[in-house]
């Protein structure tokens, strides 16, 4: 009987996309608060996660699960002891050496080059190849099954010294340096058949990772390394996966190298892009020209818990620390928290200046061998409990029960709340509470005083000219250019107004898709809000309205891996919708250093349809002029419109520049503000912000609403006057666009830009890769 042939993960085939990977999980970790290594460690890390079978899942084979793993601080002794028996070498003293769990391809060939290729690498960074040491693997003992045998990679154990010159940070520099240079290299090489075998787990003189696609169950008995007693250590952090809807893999199972993670990452898809993006302006001192060879920080074929850690990693490594990381990228809710302490809220408002939050149901545990604790989401949609006791032991997990504890032996024991950290520092021997380690950062730096002197507001912008209003003469032909009806007008803009909130309608829509209709329509109509399903849980927007926020920031972002004032020189927009006079004031900008671009999205109708593609084109060629030549605001207006000039749908110009800019690493150089007679539902501003639009000026939807107003179709009590009418449907779309994000489970408007939290149906895939990138169109359709 032939052996079945290792596979990696399947590629996109019908409907399935290997870009839409999630899990949802059981984690936990127990350490000794003061660093004492010991086999118990190992040995109760092994309990917990035993006890959170329930929280991995398996295939049609019950043998074969979804993945199951263990972090642990490097094992001094063990590695000394086999390194001496196996490889008839010493390894060099504490800290002088690193050691990583290598996945490769089965092939001998595939494998040698790639482990050529490693050592290489290891060479030009000026460090020195210890050697490799193949680590023992039992599937027999395991019971491992057929599934997760068909594309078991051959592991081995790669052990680096580092140079004499480097001390100990700038040595886990380098070895970060080998890792993500070897796996850009490798795992993009096209010449390799199995490619996506090679993998390492983790490349470190602190922690090593034990990891694989099994069941919790199994870890211990595939690897013996794990049962042996001379392998000890202070910390132990265990993760069950469950892979929701998605493929199992080996290389996806965790901890990852910095964390281990309970829940979804919703903003996923924005969260990669904006990251991307600021790779045009990022500087590191600590890798100087070495900096490109980490791109792209997000690296391919990750789920989203993979995602996350190479973005944590990634700070770590340019110089934060490991609790500053997690608190920008997982913040508290502080926009309407009014008791929050001044300077905790001015840290976290500054860094909300630098980059977004990653957001969505989430318990995270993290670790870099010296700290390790956990955190939840803002809004704590996640379980997480923890237990101290009196043998200086703490153990958190996902849930309680998962390590059988005498009462009498337990000091302290609680769980986390929404957005707050736990921390264990080894080398104080101390347990830091939230309160004091968040003080400690959000002291270091005067970053209230920083955003005083460098925020911009729209009250700052000075209006030069005359402020459009209603043009009653040409209203009716461009109400029809845009696609706006009797029906649109009756039952959607005139209620969302009456009732500021978006109009309730039935949940059996039997009016036929826009791909299917004889009728013209709008692009938007060819998307589909995703909603919360599975694991995720919707956000009532209107009882938890303290932690939803339209608040952001837009414009130019500085480095990010530089503090400093300049990088809250940003204007601040307190509501993504803008009134013709903010917007008149945005258009003739030029304060305090910032300018803003009109670029006109309209073209000759006598170009025919292959001008729409032209002009898109044209647009983004524009955009990407005006940032290189400093501007700091996009103005993309389709006011332009006439009988001879035809509009470019909004959400296709908008989106096919913020697509462009993205691929560019220009995008995080500019605000993208629209003007636009398209848009005037929510649903239309959810997909502009969800495509990258920083804010909306919808003209025409407050000219057919001031119109409406003159001819007694509105309350003349409630709507005296056109700026009553522009409230109230501000505080409308709102209202409409806070409970869409909640429906994701997501809590800000920073988090929902740019996070394509959309499906398309009957859209063709060239309009998608333009405007669209990684957004699923499943069924292909217009072109």
């Amino acid at each position: 009987m032939s052996r079945p042939q290792p596979q990696a993960q399947p590629q996109r085939y019908g409907l399935y996309d290997p870009v839409f990977e999630h899990d949802s999980c059981g984690v936990g970790f127990v350490a000794h608060i003061r660093g004492q290594r010991s086999r118990g460690i190992i040995d109760d890390a092994y309990t917990v996660l035993q006890n959170m079978d329930h929280r991995g899942a398996v295939g049609a084979e019950p043998n074969s699960g979804d993945g199951a793993g263990i972090l642990t601080a490097l094992p001094h002794e063990f590695l000394a002891r086999v390194t001496r028996d196996e490889l008839s070498t010493t390894l060099p003293e504490i800290g002088r050496f690193g050691a990583g769990v290598v996945f490769f391809p089965q092939d001998k060939t595939e494998r040698d080059q790639c482990k050529r290729e490693v050592e290489r690498l290891v060479a030009e960074c000026g460090q020195h190849l210890v050697g490799w040491r193949p680590v023992p693997v039992e599937p027999e003992r395991a019971d491992l099954g057929a599934t997760a045998r068909a594309c078991q990679p051959r592991i081995e154990q790669l052990l680096v010294a580092a140079a004499a010159a480097l001390d100990n940070d700038n040595f886990e520099r380098q070895l970060y340096l080998i890792r993500k240079q070897a796996s850009r290299l490798l795992r993009g090489n096209t010449t390799l058949s199995h490619r996506k075998m090679f993998y390492i787990c983790s490349l470190s003189s602190k922690v090593m990772i034990y990891k694989g696609m099994l069941r919790t169950l199994q870890l211990m008995e595939y690897f013996p390394d794990l049962r042996d007693p001379d392998y000890t250590s202070h910390l132990a952090m265990v993760h069950s996966r469950f892979s929701t809807n998605t493929f199992p893999s080996w290389d996806r199972a965790q901890p990852g190298r910095f964390m281990a993670h309970n829940g979804e990452i919703n903003t996923l898809r924005g969260n990669i892009n904006w990251m991307r993006a600021r790779e045009g302006v990022m500087k590191c001192s600590l890798f100087g020209d070495d900096l490109a060879s980490i791109f792209p920080v997000i690296e391919p074929d990750c789920s989203d818990s993979g995602n996350f850690d190479n973005a944590l990693e990634f700070l770590l490594m340019t110089g934060r620390t490991l609790q500053e990381a997690i608190m920008m990228m997982v913040p508290e809710a502080w926009q309407k928290h009014d008791t929050m302490d001044e300077a905790k809220r001015a840290f976290y408002e500054y860094h909300s200046a630098l980059m977004e939050p990653w957001d969505g149901p989430a318990s995270i545990a993290f670790t870099d061998g010296r700290y390790i604790g956990a955190v939840l989401d803002r809004n704590g949609l996640r379980p997480s409990r923890y237990y101290v006791t009196t043998d200086d032991r703490v153990i958190m997990a996902s849930e309680v029960g998962v390590l059988p504890l005498d009462p009498a032996g337990v000091r302290e024991k609680g769980r986390l709340q929404p957005g707050r950290m736990f921390l264990v520092d080894f080398e104080h021997g101390t347990l830091i509470p939230d309160a004091e380690l968040k003080q400690e950062f959000a002291t270091a730096r005067p970053y209230a005083a920083w955003l005083g002197e460098q925020r911009i507001e729209l009250s700052e912008l000075q209006v030069a000219g005359e402020i459009p209003g209603l043009v009653a003469a040409t209203l009716l032909p461009r109400l029809r250019a845009f696609g706006y009806t009797r029906e649109s007008l009756q039952f959607m803009l005139i209620p969302l107004i009456h009732e500021q909130r978006d109009p309730v309608g039935s949940m059996g829509n039997d009016s036929a898709l826009a791909c299917l209709t004889v009728q013209p329509r709008l692009p938007y109509d060819y998307f589909k809000q995703l909603f919360a399903q599975v694991t995720n849980p919707a956000i009532d927007s209107i009882r938890e309205d303290v932690i939803m926020s339209l608040e952001c920031y837009i414009g130019p972002e500085r480095n990010l891996l530089q503090a400093g004032k300049e990088n809250c020189h940003r204007l601040l927009l307190r509501h993504p919708i803008l009134t013709n006079a903010e917007l008149a004031a945005i258009r003739c900008m030029d304060h305090r250093g910032w300018r803003s671009r009109l670029i006109d999205i309209t073209f000759n109708r006598a170009q025919g349809s292959a001008g729409l593609q032209r002009a898109l084109q044209r647009i983004c060629d524009e955009a990407e002029a005006a940032v290189d030549a400093g501007d700091s605001v996009l103005l993309l207006s389709d006011r332009n419109i006439g009988a001879e000039q035809v509009a470019v749908s909004t959400l296709l110009a908008a989106g096919a520049v913020h697509q462009h800019l993205v691929r560019k690493a220009k995008r995080t150089r500019v605000g993208l503000v629209v003007e636009t007679g398209e848009a005037s539902e929510v649903h239309h501003q959810c997909l502009l912000v969800g495509f990258g639009v920083d804010a909306i000026n919808p003209y025409l939807a407050f000219e057919a609403l001031w119109q409406a107003r003159r001819t007694g179709r509105l309350d003349p009590d409630r709507f005296d006057s056109d700026d009553a009418v522009v409230g109230a449907y501000r505080r409308g779309v709102a209202k409409g666009i806070l409970k869409v994000m909640g429906k994701m489970g997501i809590s800000t408007l920073q988090s929902y830009k740019g996070a394509q939290i959309f499906e398309a149906v009957g859209l063709a895939e060239e309009v998608i890769d333009l405007c669209f990138s990684a957004t699923a169109s499943r069924v292909q359709g217009v072109g």
